[in-house]
């Protein structure tokens, strides 16, 4: 599963057999402007016929020719990369359809990157737009790409990566987002979210009232852990989502909407 922004409604059962909202109730929406990005940068080794993803988990280096080429240990099975003197497109696979694809414009000064990317995990395409400032410069007779780059901002992204809805009882969670699922109770077990092409499961435990943590596995290894706290004036949730094959963590909130 593949999610950029995690917001969340829920029902939780009263006393006196009667029901009450709970806290995460609703739906919630992404602010892009309150996202605090993580600070490790991307590392890549680029030449003209080669392309490493250093930073990636695992890493991996494949042929720059435009052509699907194999990895593994990852939620795609091929990636292919197309490099031009300023530009790296790459496109990543499983099962031959496509996940995502990202184009990356180096800018004339060479110390920021345009980024536009498209994802492919739910039920209607995504578009992202974001900005990334040069850490490293990339070595002599490498791309322009090379070196270390880390995200400064998303610029826009479509509202179905923005918007999510969810439901929480005492027993269990429910969340939905562009055609992706799932219904997990806080028992310990794993659960399938529906609509992943990755086949990706997941493990809820309930923190409190107004926190839950969510835990993602693919391929029976755990792979990112989001942590969702709704502040005390339930008009926000505010969430920690860490990537755990790269070791990095995004901060943002999403507003209750009306």
């Amino acid at each position: 599963m593949k999610r950029s922004t995690l917001v969340y409604a829920a029902i939780a059962l009263a006393p006196c057999a009667a029901f009450a909202a709970s806290p995460f109730d609703g739906n919630w929406k992404v602010s892009l402007s309150h996202i605090q990005l993580s600070k490790k940068p991307d590392v890549y080794v680029i030449t003209s016929t080669s392309y490493t993803c250093s930073s990636c988990g695992p890493a991996y280096t494949i042929k720059a020719d435009g052509t699907d080429q194999k990895v593994t240990g990852h939620e795609f099975d091929t990636v292919a990369a197309t490099v031009t003197p300023n530009s790296v497109t790459t496109v990543a696979k499983l099962k031959g359809k496509v996940l995502w694809s990202s184009k990356d414009v180096v800018s004339a000064d060479g110390k920021t990157v345009a980024d536009e990317s498209s994802s492919h995990y739910g039920s209607q395409p995504v578009e992202f737009k974001s900005t990334f400032s040069q850490v490293t410069p990339p070595a002599a007779g490498e791309n322009a790409l090379s070196g270390s780059w880390v995200q400064s901002k998303v610029l826009s992204a479509s509202d179905s990566a923005l918007t999510e809805t969810l439901g929480l009882t005492d027993d269990g969670f429910t969340f939905s987002q562009n055609g992706q699922s799932y219904d997990a109770k806080f028992d310990g077990k794993k659960y399938p979210v529906t609509g992943d092409p990755t086949n990706t499961l997941v493990k809820l435990k309930k923190l409190g009232p107004s926190a839950v943590e969510e835990s993602d596995y693919n391929k029976g290894k755990l792979v990112e852990v989001i942590r969702m706290t709704v502040s005390t004036d339930g008009k926000t949730l505010h969430i920690v989502d860490l990537n755990v094959r790269e070791n990095r963590t995004n901060r943002y909130s999403a507003d209750k909407q009306p």
